[in-house]
């Protein structure tokens, strides 16, 4: 039996070959770090000053210029913004940091994603219009938006990029575009997502006007632009890009001003509300509770409402938003949950939960389903089948939209580009990342292109091991299950995607279990031929009645800090259970 009905092979995580020079660490932690592609020391550093400079940006000098322009000018701006929580948190920092520098016509426009849908169409930009802006600037969005820039510099606006979406075969003819992921781009990250690209715009434009002396000119404080890593720190977390060393700056850096209280007052109102400390947040905090609450806006509504709590000065307002966005959350898990049941329904109508049935790419679609929750879906079932899922949900026209997740190995959007290479009147639109990406297709295709996604999925499954793994760190002694040290293991780092939270395996003598909140289970732990008890938790159990009076489990668990009325105490997180008596 298994926690979640699922068996899977607890693997260790290989280490790196060669010497690995990271001092007189705890050698649990070298032995974490070296796993996760860490050498040296300095990898692990976390100020500022690691940060690589924005000119290695390539887009980046034209890019300020125009911005220089515009703000000796005084020309009116539109920030078009993506209406997840990557887009919400790079809109407010190009709104609050063009503001800090000095911009004083300043708007924005986020696609309604039931109306509009994704990036800068020419629809679009009609709506723009009607703010009669002189320039428009994207935010993670844009660099497919060959034919809405057409549309907006027809009508005589510049038209400014930034964005971290992997380019297709064209580039829109944009006045500028700044992204990490242009041809032959030399900055070290592709990974930074869009609001840590606009940040690095914001970073260069202040170093080219501090060279002007604009500040003194115009008698402004010159800002300091770190009061506004909170919003990269969210936005880089909520879009689940790798934290890879940049990553990993910019959002512990964003997590200490969090922590100080030195945040917006709208991500403050979303960690009170999500029942968050601000002493004590974390990276899995703003991806777990916070973001969830500021992506519902966008999935069930309008991410107007999300920008808006984010731009905010008044705390009272903020708090009132804040509300409102968590009422929507409970709405979207809700409408998730129906959604997953009639999934695994499907599911095993197609005989997908049979392993010798499964398609190498799933495709699932119902005429019910809402676009604002198809990403989470297909998320759920990815993990539950490991394999590249795409949900559907109807949309205009006789269009569907889709939206695709993979797992390690696949490269999702370079699957969709294989089947428009081959069929190109197939896919209305597409794009995305290695793990994610969004689609249009019309539903009289919606057979057919099931059939070409399997097939293209499968054509890039030779070298991936499709068998489901629980990875471990290796087993602790008694000695490291302690509160001491579970502390120490959130300190030691930023722990994300591509960055794991560490995770250890044993055996363990079951001294106590019982159910609680319904899906979950509350155990104490014993490890044997040790009298040290431990408890732990394991999350949403697969029928967890049936592990009442189990003897002896073998785990994968998470050292964690269980923090109730006041008392901290150590706690294994179990992600992975199997019952051996």
């Amino acid at each position: 039996m298994y926690l979640q009905g699922v068996k899977k092979v607890i693997a260790q995580r290989p280490q790196l070959s060669g010497a690995v020079q990271l001092g007189d660490l705890d050698p649990v932690l070298q032995r974490i770090f070296a796993s996760r592609g860490i050498r040296q020391a300095d990898e692990l550093e976390r100020s500022l000053a690691k940060l690589p400079s924005p000119w290695l940006l390539s887009g980046m000098q034209g890019m300020v210029e125009h911005l220089i322009g515009a703000l000796q000018q005084q020309k009116a701006l539109t920030v078009v913004a993506d209406f997840d929580a990557d887009g919400a948190t790079s809109c407010a920092l190009a709104i609050k940091g063009l503001a800090l520098l000095g911009m004083r016509n300043l708007n924005f426009v986020v696609p309604n994603r039931f109306e509009y849908g994704y990036g800068l169409t020419p629809e679009i930009v009609e709506l723009v219009k009607q703010q009669r802006p002189d320039i428009i600037l994207t935010v993670d969005n844009g660099i497919s938006s060959i034919e809405g820039v057409k549309a907006a510099k027809a009508a005589g606006m510049a038209v400014l990029i930034t964005d971290h979406h992997l380019p297709g075969h064209e580039l829109p003819a944009a006045d500028a575009i700044v992204n990490p992921n242009l041809p032959e781009d030399k900055f070290p990250s592709g990974n930074i997502a869009g609001v840590g690209v606009m940040f690095y715009v914001l970073m260069a434009l202040r170093i080219r006007l501090r060279e002007l002396h604009w500040f003194e000119k115009n008698g402004l404080a010159e800002p300091n632009l770190a009061q506004l890593l909170d919003y990269v720190a969210l936005g880089t977390v909520a879009d689940v890009v790798a934290l890879d060393h940049v990553n990993r700056v910019l959002v512990h850096q964003g997590l200490l001003r969090i922590r100080s209280g030195q945040c917006q007052c709208g991500i403050k109102a979303l960690a009170e509300i999500s029942g968050r400390q601000l002493a004590n947040i974390h990276a899995a905090d703003l991806g777990f509770a916070i973001a969830p609450r500021l992506n519902a806006a966008g999935r069930m509504d309008d991410m107007s409402l999300g920008i808006q709590c984010l731009l905010t000065t008044d705390a009272d307002l903020a708090k009132e938003i804040a509300a409102q966005l968590d009422a929507l959350n409970q709405d979207r898990k809700e409408v998730e949950g129906q959604m997953k049941n009639e999934a695994m329904a499907l599911l095993a109508d197609m005989k997908a939960l049979d392993e010798q049935h499964v398609p190498a790419g799933v495709c699932l679609y119902d005429a019910n389903w809402h676009q604002g929750v198809i990403g989470i879906l297909a998320s759920r079932i990815k993990d539950r089948l490991h394999r590249p899922v795409i949900a559907f949900a109807p949309a205009e026209n006789g269009e569907l939209k889709g939206s695709a997740r993979s797992i390690n190995g696949v490269h999702i959007r370079d699957v969709l580009s294989d089947i428009a290479a081959g069929h190109p009147q197939l896919l209305s639109k597409f794009g995305g990342h290695a793990m994610a990406a969004g689609l249009t297709i019309k539903l009289h295709d919606y057979p057919h292109f099931a059939l070409l996604f399997a097939d293209a999925v499968a054509a890039r499954l030779t070298q991936v091991d499709l068998e489901q793994k629980a990875w471990s760190d290796g087993q602790l002694d008694p000695g490291h299950l302690t509160l001491a040290f579970a502390e120490q293991l959130q300190q030691a780092a930023i722990w994300g995607q591509a960055f794991p939270e560490p995770a250890f395996d044993g055996v363990f003598d079951v001294y106590q279990c019982r159910v609680v909140g319904r899906q979950h289970l509350k155990f104490v732990l014993k490890l044997p031929f040790s009298s040290l008890l431990i408890d732990a938790i394991a999350f949403f159990a697969d029928k967890p009645e049936l592990w009442l009076g189990c003897r002896k489990v073998k785990a994968v668990y998470k050292l964690d800090v269980n923090e109730y009325r006041g008392q901290r105490a150590v706690q294994l997180q179990l992600q992975y259970l199997e019952k051996l008596e």
